[in-house]
């Protein structure tokens, strides 16, 4: 019983050091990045925090800025001159008693197109590490790259209906050139049940194929389960097919950028397979499941658990680019109708739109948990 209790224990804490370390990098430089424009717009910063709830370390810059951890690490804020909350919602009462200058340094008083800057910044702040943490592993521990050679067709399988052989070298997919086994399976598994045309080489020459990748469930190497497309074929390991690549400078913020802009659109595509029923919300995961995916990218080493902190930078600044009343791209829509306007929305109608937002959320939410709980029940 004691072993079972310690093992669980070293296991939790095996979880939860990747997963804080993982969280408040990317929580703190998109924060960061509301701050820095922020202070460029000229509107003073009170708080930075790391984490909600009480403080559990801090202090104070010669700005007046009160730079905090907080004792629940699930997020963090950015508080301005003028706001009556973490959700920067607006003091109207405590503007009106302040002098001219400390109301020329509210948020309230910025310009709209600051204002924009400013709550854009975050998300924007998101991408740009995504880019460099990608680029960093592109450039420093590079990529092995295999042929798209096929070793093997399994019988029955959408590969083999589609008259796939042994010795094929994918060329292209849907006019999309492959370079490399890796790039087949990744465009492969995300366009499950979707009729894709194949280029393939053989020794009398190419061949068009059109082939259709089946959804099936499949286990990773921790006993992760994912919904993805497959062909039923197996890459070939002849001598040569292999080989590691480093890219330069240049090159590696390329394929940072396009790695980034892959995370992007896959999310981007799930989240309209959802409205039209094609796919599920069982893939969703909540901070429980991000912990445990944290702790078995630390197992795998640094390079693992860098890529997933930049997957989750861009899940991150994505979703705060949603049209939601309370994430920042809610903020920016309110912004755009102020601009089309001419005037703010009336405070009610912003009020009613940050209880409908603050609702969606908590849906979202309450769905990843239970994803998550379920999860763990099936290990």
């Amino acid at each position: 019983m004691i072993e079972n209790i310690s093992g669980f224990v070293g296991s939790a804490f095996g979880y939860l050091i990747p997963f804080l370390l993982v969280l408040t990098v990317v929580i703190f430089i998109h924060e960061l990045g509301h701050f820095l424009v922020a202070r460029w717009a000229g509107v003073r910063v009170l708080v930075f925090s790391i984490g909600f709830g009480p403080e559990l370390l801090g202090r104070t810059d010669r700005h007046g800025t009160r730079w905090r951890i907080a004792a629940i690490p699930l997020g963090g804020y950015v508080r301005f001159l003028g706001d009556a909350n973490a959700a920067s919602g607006t003091d109207h009462e405590a503007i009106e008693q302040m002098s001219d200058r400390a109301r020329s340094e509210t948020f309230a008083a910025a310009s709209l197109p600051r204002r924009a800057a400013i709550v854009a910044a975050g998300p924007f702040a998101n991408f740009i590490l995504a880019v460099a943490l990608f680029a960093g592993i592109f450039a420093f521990v590079g990529r092995p790259v295999t042929d798209a050679r096929i070793d093997t067709v399994q019988e029955g399988s959408p590969a083999a209906t589609a008259g796939f052989q042994p010795g094929d070298i994918i060329l292209s997919i849907n006019g999309d050139a492959i370079s490399s086994f890796a790039e087949l399976q990744r465009v492969v598994s995300s366009n499950a049940d979707r009729a894709l045309g194949v280029t393939v080489q053989r020794s009398d020459g190419q061949v068009q194929l059109n082939v259709t990748p089946e959804r099936r469930e499949v286990e990773d190497g921790f006993g992760n389960k994912m919904n993805i497309g497959v062909l039923g074929i197996t890459r070939s390991f002849e001598d040569g097919d292999i080989q590691r690549v480093y890219a330069g400078p240049v090159e590696a913020v390329k394929l940072g950028m396009g790695e980034t802009w892959f995370v992007v659109t896959r999310t981007l595509d799930y989240i309209g397979g959802l409205f039209s029923g094609r796919e599920s919300t069982d893939q969703l995961s909540g901070p429980i499941r991000i912990a445990q995916v944290s702790g078995q990218a630390a197992t795998v080493g640094a390079a693992a658990l860098i890529q997933l902190m930049a997957v989750l930078s861009v899940s991150i600044g994505l979703l705060n680019l949603f049209p939601i009343p309370m994430l920042d791209g809610g903020h920016l829509v309110f912004y755009a109708i102020e601009a089309v306007r001419g005037r703010p929305l009336s405070e009610r109608i912003q009020e009613y739109g940050m209880r409908i937002g603050v609702a969606l959320v908590l849906m979202l939410m309450i769905v990843a948990t239970s994803n998550d709980i379920a999860h763990l029940w099936s290990l």
